[in-house]
């Protein structure tokens, strides 16, 4: 470790230390990179997507608070409808005059369980193949839900659930676009025994277990957007940053702590993933148009190169805006991009930087290539240094009048 190296980390420590956090020099220290060591980089995150308050003092019981308020998302939201299932139909009473499985009451206990199962299939599909060039979220947990895994309940968790429906139901899959097919799930989810995703011992459960439940409780919690694909290449940076924190005071909690660090983050993303929006201000086609705006801006010969060869921006700048860049680099690359888009004050705009600095740091290539071989380097994009995209986006905002 370099001497500049370990003067930044006690930059940090520093920063972090004040009874007080100070926001702009907090944001200034982070937008050039957060330390991994001593679990800066997770309380820096933390701060910045506005979970944890300025004042160090209100820490200790705010944590507990919203700890235990996710405890109770759990019990309400995977415990009780697990043991109401359980209970359904055991008494005549219920089945005639309460619930069972054929009432057509759109609000009956039945219709709602069997709902949050066709969103709960989705999000199982997605988070099965989160980061699969990794082994880390296909590992165990070191801090499995114990209030879930209570060896003194046999509560049903959603793993048990899911492969009880996929069992009784064919598999809807849905993306922006809506049902865009309908397939038998065994085989499409590979969920049955496989070595690719070994069933782990009673009273362990993988990484991939623990993103699928912060998603269904935060698609139960907004029924308006509920879960979209993609979600889970959000949420999953959050979730390893919190999860590989040296601090096991703080990893304990990973799970928790990313719930409301997310759900703060979709606050300010969620117009992305709402199709009527999309042509609205604050929609995502606004937002893939701004970045040929930008373009035209700043290099109007490759802006007019991308438009001859009619390459429109929702080509790739959607996957690119919506998921904030996670499908484009290895994943220590995307956590360092967050630690710049979150200490940024305005950070879609600057995503939107991030965006048009990518176009010009290829425009050689783009100049000179076809359609075809334009749309491959825009699909797979070639430079993997995000240090010289990110530097080259900061000087397009230092340029900009």
């Amino acid at each position: 470790m370099s001497t500049a190296y370990k003067n930044r980390i006690q930059e940090f420590k520093a920063a972090l230390r004040e009874e007080r956090v100070n926001l702009a020099t907090l944001r200034e220290l982070c937008f050039n990179g957060i330390p991994f060591e001593g679990g800066i980089r997770s309380l820096c995150w933390k701060i910045l997507l506005n979970y944890l308050p300025l004042d160090q003092t209100l820490w200790e019981s705010f944590l507990k608070k919203q700890r235990e308020v996710y405890s109770q998302f759990l019990r309400e939201m995977i415990i009780q409808p697990g043991l109401a299932k359980a209970n359904m139909g055991l008494s005549r009473e219920d089945v005639t005059l309460e619930d069972h499985p054929l009432n057509p009451n759109p609000d009956s206990r039945w219709n709602t369980y069997f709902r949050d199962n066709e969103i709960l299939l989705q999000i199982d599909k997605d988070v099965r193949r989160l980061y699969p060039d990794m082994a880390f979220f296909q590992r165990p947990t070191d801090y499995p839900c114990q209030l879930i895994l209570d060896p003194q309940n046999d509560y049903e968790t959603l793993r048990r659930r899911v492969e009880q429906t996929t069992l009784k139901a064919q598999t809807v899959n849905r993306n922006r676009s809506g049902v865009t097919n309908v397939s038998s799930p065994g085989k499409a989810l590979n969920l049955y025994p496989s070595n690719e995703y070994e069933v782990l011992p009673n009273g362990s459960e993988a990484h991939w277990e623990v993103v699928e439940r912060i998603l269904f409780i935060y698609a139960k919690l907004n029924p308006g957007i509920a879960y979209v694909q993609g979600m889970n290449e959000i949420v999953g940076p959050v979730y390893y940053t919190f999860a590989t924190d040296p601090n096991s005071q703080w990893k304990e909690h990973a799970e928790a702590d990313t719930f409301f660090c997310f759900t703060n983050l979709m606050s300010e993303n969620r117009d992305n993933f709402i199709k009527s929006l999309d042509d609205s201000q604050c929609g995502i086609s606004y937002k893939m148009e701004s970045v040929y705006a930008m373009l035209k801006e700043k290099d109007l010969e490759l802006s007019l190169k991308l438009e001859e060869q009619n390459i429109k921006p929702q080509y790739f700048t959607f996957r690119w805006l919506t998921l904030l860049l996670s499908q484009e680099f290895l994943l220590p690359d995307v956590i360092r991009i967050w630690d710049t888009l979150f200490s940024d004050k305005d950070r879609f705009h600057f995503l939107i930087l991030v965006c048009c600095a990518m176009l010009i740091l290829i425009r050689d290539n783009l100049l000179s290539g076809d359609f075809t071989t334009n749309m491959r380097s825009l699909q797979d994009y070639p430079i993997s240094d995000v240090h010289l995209i990110l530097t080259k986006a900061k000087d397009l905002q230092d340029n900009s009048s």
